[in-house]
């Protein structure tokens, strides 16, 4: 019997905020790569997640969710998530089969029927349906457009991954492998240290901050133990969001931190300390001096 040649590609993931995408990578990835909130619009720039197997590596791209932008920072995340679809070998369209096909979900496929790229629908939380509810769900999806493949999962349940990267490998070409066996992501870990801060800005402030909330590394440097000690500025837009933040005799700030450093640690596999502190710029998400210094920057595709 023949090996199986190997295969390699770039695999970007778009949909609606809130669809699930990130629970999907970090999922279908093994481990935490992309922050998670179950507020919409958590993602805002390109999480890489690497899947490597005997006989293929698969390269994900997490976009931002494509919706209609009320500032700056909204634009860039639409355009960033848009300008993926060119340099990849294959798109995953990821609805919610637990709400309807929707406005914002036909705007995104009507970009997509522009690009010549084959497009797997992937149909998530369908360990929220019926078999009838999913067929009737997916029987309207098919109305909408024509995919190379609809393929029905479940992110949280680690349902049917094992049958998308089967069905991916095939639109594949024969290819190298670009990262290590091993590596999870491209990401350096200035930015995933900064992700996890703010993902857990965003679990423990819940509605009382939105996302006027950026996370920037000041400085990391290593103690004589081999510790990081790593210096972590938590941008808002208010002074009120930055009473929220800190918290009675700075307590909400300590839980952040504690609950950052864990996951850091977890991730990383290395000791941190963490220093953070709050400061407020106003109106930043408008404002491009302030989202290139902040880690959005536009990039040429």
């Amino acid at each position: 019997m023949s090996k199986q040649a190997f295969h390699s590609g770039f695999i970007s993931i778009v949909g609606r905020p809130n669809v699930g995408k990130s629970t999907f990578l970090n999922a279908i990835v093994g481990q935490k790569v992309a922050i998670m909130s179950d507020k919409p619009q958590t993602t805002r720039n390109k999480i890489q997640g690497v899947v490597t197997t005997n006989a293929a590596q698969y390269v994900f791209i997490d976009t931002p969710g494509i919706h209609k932008p009320q500032h700056e920072l909204g634009k860039f995340m639409t355009d960033t998530a848009l300008k993926s679809l060119g340099g990849v070998d294959v798109v995953l369209f990821m609805l919610n089969a637990s709400e309807e096909i929707g406005t914002g979900d036909r705007f995104i496929m009507e970009h997509l029927k522009n690009i010549h790229k084959p497009v797997i629908l992937v149909v998530n939380k369908i360990d929220l349906l019926t078999k009838e509810q999913l067929y009737h769900f997916i029987h309207q999806a098919k109305s909408e457009m024509d995919f190379a493949e609809i393929i029905p999962i479940s992110a949280k349940k680690h349902e049917n991954l094992d049958v998308l990267l089967d069905v991916l490998y095939n639109y594949l070409e024969e290819g190298p492998q670009y990262y290590p066996e091993g590596q999870v992501t491209d990401h350096p870990e200035r930015f995933i240290m900064a992700e996890i801060v703010r993902e857990k800005v965003l679990w423990h402030t819940r509605e009382e901050i939105p996302h006027s909330v950026a996370v920037t590394i000041e400085d990391i440097t290593r103690d004589e133990d081999g510790r990081l000690e790593v210096m972590v500025a938590i941008i808002v837009e208010r002074p009120s969001q930055k009473g929220i933040i800190i918290g009675k005799n700075g307590q909400m700030l300590k839980r952040i931190g504690t609950d950052a450093r864990k996951d850091i640690n977890r991730v990383l596999g290395t000791k941190v300390h963490l220093q953070t502190w709050v400061k407020v710029v106003k109106d930043w998400r408008n404002k491009q001096i302030h989202l290139n210094d902040f880690g959005y920057q536009k990039e040429d595709y």
